[in-house]
């Protein structure tokens, strides 16, 4: 399959890790590291030793996983390690797992003495399609998803579609939600495809697209000033959604779930504010629905819900930006709505599901 290039980078595909041999057999890296959390060091590095033909000349840094620690203080405790470990500014770090372990890791490696090289080896459906592309790191702050990051690429990325073996179904529908929202703001053929696959058994050409539409549109807006905004598509709410979950719900949502609720409340507000045709936005509806498990957001979540939108980083001048359909495959951003508009999508979402 063919690799894609990404500003001053390569994204490799099913290459079994071939082209990072070489890197790791090099002389230029004082120390190398692999940044990994328990459950991706048990079930994951095995196979990535396997892929190396037993590479084992590495150090392990491992960490808890879940959301809850992608924070400031389990940071400190890596560079900490680093430390220990004699870590110099000519070192590797790869950032072997999902979502929080390749945003995190690549927020330490780009900090740690001023940055470090360091190479993303997604382990998630979510993180291969997403959090592993695009330069962004980063970590939250009080409970608000990526407060403090950076804007920094990696050495590489490899997407080996072998990792996907190891996730249970849940993990692959919630890298699915990405998927189908790149369909949304910029591909609507991509979109009637992923309509007629099955998320149990993603074809790699599928992955390949999803990145490469990802990587034209952070190609050409690197640092979210205009254009990269469209793929905070569903992300506005869906990501206050999730929050609030993580806190106050028994069993969190993962973040696909929490999208597919922003991806139907803003196909609501898209609608109401934006172009996107009734009938599209029922096409959007009854797909997303079917998919995900029912959800109810309750009333009296809905000022904290507001609360955290107010606190997202993509807001300007205290007002709450959406980025808004105007058709299927098409995306405006930079939308503003009022908030009798956004408890409106909340009545919305939970009028589909009864």
């Amino acid at each position: 399959m063919n690799k894609l290039d990404s500003a001053g980078h390569t994204i490799h595909f099913e290459t079994q890790l071939a082209p990072l041999v070489e890197v790791l057999e090099s002389e230029k890296y004082s120390k190398i590291f692999v940044f990994a959390d328990s459950t991706t060091s048990e079930v994951c590095l095995p196979l990535f030793q396997e892929m190396l033909d037993d590479f084992s000349g590495f150090d392990l840094i491992e960490t808890d996983p879940g959301e809850e620690n992608k924070n400031i203080d389990f940071c400190i405790g890596i560079w900490k390690t680093l430390l220990d470990f004699g870590a110099d500014r000519k070192c590797l770090m790869i950032n072997l797992g999902g979502g929080v372990i390749t945003d995190m890791g690549g927020f330490v490696a780009s900090t740690y003495k001023r940055g470090i090289d360091f190479i993303n080896i997604p382990t998630t459906l979510l993180s291969q399609v997403d959090a592993s592309v695009g330069g962004k790191t980063g970590i939250d702050v009080d409970n608000v998803k990526n407060m403090v990051g950076t804007f920094t690429l990696p050495q590489a990325v490899f997407i080996e579609t072998a990792f996907l073996k190891t996730l249970p179904q849940r993990e692959l529908l919630s890298g699915f939600a990405e998927m189908i929202k790149h369909g949304l703001i910029v591909d609507r053929n991509y979109y009637n495809e992923l309509k007629n696959s099955d998320y149990q058994n993603i074809i790699p050409q599928a992955i390949y697209r999803s990145v490469e539409i990802k990587n034209e549109v952070v190609t050409e807006d690197p640092h979210e000033k205009g254009l990269r905004k469209i793929l905070n598509f569903g992300h506005t709410i869906g990501h206050a959604v999730e929050t609030y979950a993580l806190i106050n719900d028994e069993k969190p949502l993962t973040h696909g779930e929490a999208i597919a609720i922003g991806m139907i409340c803003e196909a609501f507000l898209s609608n109401k504010n934006n172009t996107l045709s009734a009938e599209d936005l029922n096409d959007v509806t009854d797909y997303i629905r079917k998919l995900y498990p029912a959800y109810y957001i309750k009333e009296e979540s809905y000022t904290s819900l507001m609360e955290f939108m107010q606190s997202d980083k993509k807001n300007e001048n205290g007002q709450i930006m959406f980025s808004l359909l105007s058709s299927i495959g098409k995306c405006d951003y930079n939308c503003r709505v009022s908030e009798n508009d956004i408890l409106a999508s909340f009545a919305y979402f939970n009028a589909i599901h009864g």
